[in-house]
């Protein structure tokens, strides 16, 4: 098993999607989960699923990225009950379009709270211990979009994603002598069960053909990069963005 005896949080993970998909993974490949989420009920059920499935240790925790003092006490109760913190997987990110002549200081502000700074302010905390451990990966899910922007009503959302992508280069760069990894990964239009109550059918054919390769992107695909990227095989690749995007962006 490539992570038997790590330990590893997860934002939003609980729901459908790239979390969860990284979550089991995770677990199959051995290590400890705590799944975290805004609702702690669907973060306990999402646990014990996994905790049933995989036999590991799994845990639960109510986490909204944006109050500092739950992201505090998350990370103090999975290093009071595990001992450690290997694996940090920023996943959580949120998206209110708004062309920016129209965009409210609210709308702006929970992007980036959600998208950017929940992300800082978990590697502040995790990063003391990952270097008193000599030891640490930190993966962050941002997008595309960070590259190349989008139509009018994302402004917030690529801005977002793009500074993701330079805080992990300056991260990684900090955390490096400490055997600390740290790096991104930026998908393009990934499918799951929800997508098709947010864009309508014809939408959603239009960016699948936008993709090279013959299939949709599945949350999968993201999981198994990140288990790569968290596993031993990646240790040496850090302050990167891996895109994984079917050929729908190279870069």
């Amino acid at each position: 098993m490539k992570l038997q005896g790590r330990v590893a949080i997860l934002t939003a993970a609980a729901g459908a999607g790239i979390g969860k998909a990284t979550a089991r993974t995770f677990a199959r490949e051995g290590a400890t989960v705590v799944i975290t989420d805004a609702h702690e009920g669907r973060s306990i059920q999402t646990a014990n699923e996994i905790k049933k499935e995989f036999g590991i240790e799994a845990i639960g925790l109510k986490c909204d990225v944006l109050n500092l003092d739950e992201i505090r006490y998350t990370v103090a109760k999975t290093l009071d009950l595990f001992g450690r913190i290997d694996i940090l997987f920023n996943n959580a990110g949120t998206n209110r379009p708004s062309r920016i002549v129209d965009m409210t200081d609210e709308n702006w502000d929970i992007v980036m709270g959600v998208s950017l700074r929940s992300v800082f302010y978990f590697c502040r905390e995790v990063l003391p211990i990952m270097m008193r451990q000599q030891y640490g990966r930190i993966i962050s899910i941002t997008s595309v979009a960070g590259f190349r922007g989008l139509a009018a009503g994302h402004a917030h959302y690529a801005a977002a994603k793009a500074g993701v992508m330079a805080f992990t280069r300056c991260l990684a760069m900090e955390a490096a002598p400490y055997r600390i990894t740290a790096n991104t990964i930026a998908p393009s239009f990934i499918y799951n069960e929800f997508i098709p109550n947010l864009y309508p059918e014809e939408e959603i054919q239009r960016m699948f053909d936008e993709i090279p390769y013959p299939r949709k992107g599945v949350p999968q695909d993201i999981a198994n990069t990140a288990l790569f990227l968290a596993s031993d095989e990646g240790e040496y690749i850090t302050g990167q963005t891996i895109c994984v995007t079917g050929g729908s962006w190279m870069r």
